[in-house]
């Protein structure tokens, strides 16, 4: 996919995550983007499967890290092994933007960057991809920051909003339905979420982006210049014997810091389009319960599960190990090699405080 004036379109997926609320099926080793969790295929390869056609593979970046790039490269064979980068810790997605942006500016000066997570749930393929085309050709006539918004269901209080101006008559936006942001608000508690959900002007914030390499690499030069300035090296080193030693020493003085924090909300030239394509960001375990398909008793069960006299029920086995409930009513059981998950339905959230225990303690035969 191109604009036919030399902009290559890219996708880089950020594929560094421990998935730690889909404990104890997800670990550091194969966190929930390398899952299977609905439907076939796992998580990053249906992300990988879903931008195709809009980006080629070989203009298709993942970044992860050392735990888990094996896995990866075994997952999508597709890509070249060049393109499956490690990031020697994670610093959560402002520096593995900035480095992809660097990456990428070696190979097209005019690259334009579609940056998601890996582990993200699509329903409706088609009206994704024509919402990212409409993101792209922004990007590409206004030189700014797009962002993803997803049309509220609920009122979650489980993702962060972004509000925006929805009486905006700025052209060349309106063409492809992008609104100018007006601000990016934190998880909300369920009263300012009920208010989000009434005022019509406030989307989820789905944590899909798409600008311009050079671009979004001069925005971080105004707002994180520490993050700017040890990222300079990584460009000259691409594809050489050198890059992983660069990066190593890059990120040793690179800050920790989301691209919301960060930019987004600091910068003026953001843009918004909303998303209408079956999104999930599959956050917990309640977020699984409320998407599988369900029995006339409103059970979830895998095939080798008995249950008596039980009532909105999801139960994931391991293997071939039998599980039966009885009596139990809106419970969550997961079944792993080494653990197991018994939680009620809405509460799957705290299981990121048992992973936060596990490594206290030492635990990581369990992680």
């Amino acid at each position: 996919m191109g604009n036919g004036k030399g902009n290559s379109i890219f996708a880089v997926i950020m594929a560094g995550g421990v998935g730690a609320r889909f404990w104890p099926r997800s670990t550091e080793r194969t966190p929930k983007q390398l899952l299977e969790v609905l439907g076939k295929g796992t998580m990053i390869q249906n992300t990988v499967y879903r931008l195709d056609p809009l980006v080629n593979k070989e203009n298709i970046l993942v970044i992860t890290n050392k735990l888990q790039v094996d896995e990866v490269r075994r997952q999508l064979p597709q890509l070249p092994s060049e393109n499956i980068i490690v990031e020697p810790v994670g610093k959560n997605t402002a520096p593995c933007i900035g480095l992809a942006a660097e990456i990428l500016l070696t190979r097209d000066p005019g690259a334009v960057m579609i940056a998601l997570p890996a582990d993200h749930l699509v329903h409706d393929i088609v009206a994704f991809q024509e919402t990212m085309e409409r993101a792209v050709q922004v990007a590409i006539t206004t030189d700014s920051l797009v962002t993803i918004g997803i049309n509220p269901t609920r009122p979650e209080t489980g993702y962060g909003y972004i509000q925006y101006d929805a009486d905006s008559t700025e052209t060349p936006t309106t063409k492809y339905q992008a609104y100018p942001v007006k601000t990016f608000a934190e998880k909300p508690n369920q009263e300012t979420a009920m208010r989000f959900l009434e005022s019509k002007d406030f989307v989820w914030n789905s944590g899909i982006f798409v600008w311009k390499a050079s671009v979004i690499r001069e925005v971080i030069r105004d707002f994180l210049p520490e993050l700017y300035e040890e990222l300079q090296s990584v460009q000259e080193v691409v594809d050489t014997d050198d890059f992983d030693r660069t990066i190593r020493k890059a990120y040793a003085g690179i800050p920790s810091i989301s691209i919301d924090y960060g930019v987004m909300e600091k910068a003026e030239n953001t843009y918004v389009i909303r998303g209408d394509f079956g999104w999930s960001d599959l956050g917990s375990w309640d977020e699984v319960c409320v998407l599988s398909p369900k029995d006339e008793r409103g059970n979830t069960l895998t095939e080798n599960t008995i249950a008596l006299d039980s009532r909105n029920c999801h139960v994931e086995t391991h293997d071939d190990r039998l599980v039966a409930i009885i009596g139990m009513e809106d419970c969550i059981v997961i079944d792993s090699e080494k653990a197991i998950l018994i939680c009620r339905i809405g509460k799957s959230q705290r299981v990121k405080e048992v992973v936060d225990f596990l490594r206290r303690k030492r635990r990581n035969e369990y992680l």
